[in-house]
């Protein structure tokens, strides 16, 4: 039988690296690629490091409005879905891509398993969260990282075709955390062609949504928290701010900072590892921080992984200086509790796939 997976972005090439490995032992797998992440450190990068099965279709669609690349990535999946017709779609997550995935695949009977199904923010100001909504509600098969996703879909009337199977990322951490843990890492490159050593002690930031970097006010108030911490600050520079970034080291100078390019996933799992603490707005690494036992700070507005939150271990913090420095100074308790899964996420995944297909 077939499975045509829709990818588009970083951390889907991530779930799909640990769910193909075993989805392709049962079945025949044709990936689509939206092409919402183009830069290669971000892009074709996971797939030659990973060994994620190269696209059957790249569709090349990015760097529009949230509509215009939404229809339009309904459009080209659907030709994709008409010419291959496959048993079964998967989708990641909660981006554009994942949202036109479902659309298309609906609209032509065809059965969708949503992987990472029932995350909720409670906000419909918040782009990810409708992506969210409307692709768990037209899904057939919905499997949840964690208990609070579950709790979220039953409310919305969704248990019966809902299931605990945790967090692929969780998988995909483990695994290459192993493969890296012995390994040298390579030089940064910054994003005006310098070469930057991995300090032996260094936080870790990530900031890319648009609400912290649509203004250089915002992003200037995180660099200013970077700036004042006792250690170097690592920050790959998302290729949607890297005007907004030059912009502003024109005019003020940093010099605790490393700006440089974005870094596959086997180097941002060796940062993420040996960092002092992480500051990000992403949800994925909010989650790898986790994995790792490493404090985070999140610069957002929305609890996005309630089960990150459990003492201090990731908070929240305003986009102002004083509150982002405030959060990182405080004393930050570890335990040994695993809510997103026994690293064997893929395996059941795969499993309900199966159940799925035979009618059971």
């Amino acid at each position: 039988m077939k499975v045509l997976t829709i990818v588009g972005a970083r951390p889907q090439f991530i779930k799909m690296s640990v769910v193909s490995r075993v989805l392709r032992n049962e079945f025949e797998e044709i990936v689509i690629h939206t092409g919402q992440h183009y830069d290669h450190n971000m892009s074709q990068l996971f797939f030659e490091e990973m060994n994620i099965p190269e696209p059957k279709y790249n569709l090349g669609i990015s760097g529009k409005t949230h509509g215009k690349m939404t229809g339009e990535m309904i459009a080209g999946i659907e030709e994709v879905l008409i010419e291959e017709l496959p048993d079964m779609v998967i989708v990641y997550g909660d981006t554009n891509s994942t949202m036109a995935g479902a659309l298309a695949s609906v609209k032509l009977h065809i059965p969708i398993c949503h992987v990472e199904s029932g995350g909720r923010l409670g906000t419909l100001k918040n782009p990810e969260e409708v992506n969210r909504i409307v692709t768990d509600h037209i899904s057939n098969l919905l499997m949840a990282c964690t208990n609070s996703a579950v709790d979220f879909l039953k409310n919305e009337g969704l248990e019966k075709k809902t299931f605990l199977v945790g967090d692929p990322m969780y998988d995909a951490f483990l695994y290459y955390s192993e493969k890296v843990s012995s390994r040298i890492p390579e030089k940064l490159f910054g994003i005006n062609g310098e070469e930057y050593e991995i300090p032996k002690e260094y936080y870790y930031l990530t900031c890319h949504r648009a609400e912290n970097t649509d203004d250089d006010k915002k992003l200037l108030e995180v660099l200013k928290a970077m700036e004042e911490l006792e250690s170097k600050c690592i920050y790959p520079v998302h290729p949607r701010n890297i005007n907004t970034v030059k912009n502003l080291a024109a005019r003020v100078e940093f010099k605790n900072i490393l700006f440089c390019r974005p870094v596959g996933y086997l180097l941002s799992v060796y940062l993420v590892n040996h960092s002092k603490k992480i500051i990000t707005d992403s949800g994925g690494l909010q989650r790898e921080a986790y994995f790792a036992k490493k404090p985070c700070v999140t610069i957002f507005s929305y609890v996005s992984w309630p089960e990150t939150m459990i003492n201090k271990r990731n908070q929240l913090a305003k986009l102002e200086k004083k509150d982002i420095l405030t959060k990182l100074d405080e004393e930050v308790k570890f335990d040994n509790e695993y809510p997103f899964g026994d690293g064997h996420a893929a395996e059941k995944i795969v499993e309900q796939i199966k159940y799925y297909l035979k009618g059971e």
